[in-house]
């Protein structure tokens, strides 16, 4: 997905969820605890110390490779699709995130540093109040710096669609380029080896971004994905990517070698 410089907030997000569910920042509000600096000396963090390790796939709108990788416009003008991860290791502060699967479906009119974008979070229904709290938390980019993950994702999100509480079917192999992520009646998708069109054998395509704020290096695939819930597309041999993943308070740490 295309990484952005960080941009100055939108107007405030319309949530369309009722009052105990109208923003990820509500949803997962945690006590605060006294600011820190981060590793570059930024004083950035007034909340929560939280890490996750997992794997990480995504489904995009764009043609195989996606061009928003290399800083261009979508191939199709518009961004849909889904992320998701599933949690190998992790914890925020004292809550346990281990074994965990979280599923964003998402819209954007145009590239997706312009903004406007509608999402709607999808989180396993086996998390426990507390294991939500701490989810919505880290997804809100509330307390983190400018320029990460979860926070460029707060100023470009406009509307969040209520959040939904599902069994998440998450299947991923990195080396085999393979992986199915399946939510009955929301989402259906899977990645599978880009292939070359003359000789039918798998192409592997690796994209490697140094300074990337999602992951450093993925795996390319051709992603076949299906939204059904309140964000609809049907996506059939478009982007997709794996890749191991590391993510903080501070930001990505490193993409790692499970």
């Amino acid at each position: 997905m295309f990484q952005p410089s960080p941009l100055p907030p939108l107007p405030l997000v319309r949530a369309e969820a009722d009052d105990t569910l109208s923003a990820l920042g509500q949803l997962g509000r945690c006590a605060t605890a006294p600011k820190r600096t981060n590793a570059t000396g930024g004083q950035n963090m007034a909340g929560k110390k939280w890490q996750i390790e997992g794997k990480y796939v995504e489904y995009c709108s764009c043609d195989l490779g996606c061009p928003c990788e290399s800083m261009a416009d979508p191939t199709y003008g518009h961004c849909t699709g889904l992320v998701a991860f599933k949690i190998d290791k992790g914890h925020c502060e004292e809550v346990p995130l281990d074994d965990l699967a979280v599923v964003a479906t998402f819209y954007f009119p145009r590239a997706i540093h312009h903004g406007q974008g509608v999402l709607q979070p999808i989180v396993d229904e086996r998390a426990t109040e507390a294991q939500r709290t701490a989810l919505f938390y880290i997804l809100s980019g509330e307390d983190q710096p400018k320029g990460t993950m979860f926070q460029i994702f707060s100023t470009i999100i406009e509307t969040i669609k209520d959040p939904l509480f599902a069994t998440i079917g998450f299947d991923w192999n990195l080396e085999k380029r393979r992986a199915t992520v399946d939510i009955a009646g929301v989402v259906q998708a899977r990645s599978e080896p880009i292939r070359n069109p003359v000789t039918d054998e798998e192409h592997r395509m690796i994209a490697v971004l140094p300074d990337g704020w999602v992951f450093h290096e993925a795996e390319n695939a051709a992603g076949f994905a299906k939204g059904m819930g309140a964000i609809k597309f049907d996506l059939n041999r478009r982007h997709s990517s794996l890749a191991n993943v590391g993510w903080n308070q501070d930001g990505l740490l490193y993409t790692y070698d499970a």
